[in-house]
């Protein structure tokens, strides 16, 4: 049994038994790249170019630096029992991003693939977790 069977008689309660069903969409809801709403379970995934993938909750990050290099800019990203790295170009907006709490996923490209003449946009090149003593 669906659990979105309805026995119409809400409709008979409102007074319009004829109003028609508005049936559910069955496609689930896209998965957003950063978070609107101020209810959810904050996470951030990192993930990179083999596969790997692992995540930290926003709650558990207790500072966050950005250094402007000369060729790569890096975030250094400080959580509870781990420090994570992050090198790419044009990190700024990200680092901003990350001020709020917006990107669920980093994803770190694979560097053979950039193309660094006109680089615009946020790209990572290398994601590193160390583990604090």
């Amino acid at each position: 049994m669906s659990q979105d069977f309805d026995q119409r008689i809400e409709q008979m309660r409102s007074g319009n038994p004829a109003k028609p069903v508005q049936e559910k969409s069955a496609a689930p809801a896209e998965i957003q790249g950063t978070f609107h709403s101020y209810g959810n379970v904050r996470n951030l995934c990192l993930a990179w170019p083999c596969g790997n993938r692992s995540f930290f909750n926003y709650a558990y990050l207790i500072r966050a630096n950005y250094h402007l290099g000369e060729d790569l800019n890096v975030i250094h990203l400080g959580f509870s029992g781990q420090n994570v790295i992050i090198k790419g170009y044009c990190l700024e907006k990200l680092f901003t991003q990350l001020i709020d709490h917006l990107p669920r996923t980093i994803t770190a490209l694979d560097t053979r693939y950039i193309s660094i003449e006109d680089v615009d946009e946020v790209i990572v090149t290398d994601i590193q977790i160390e583990t604090q003593q």
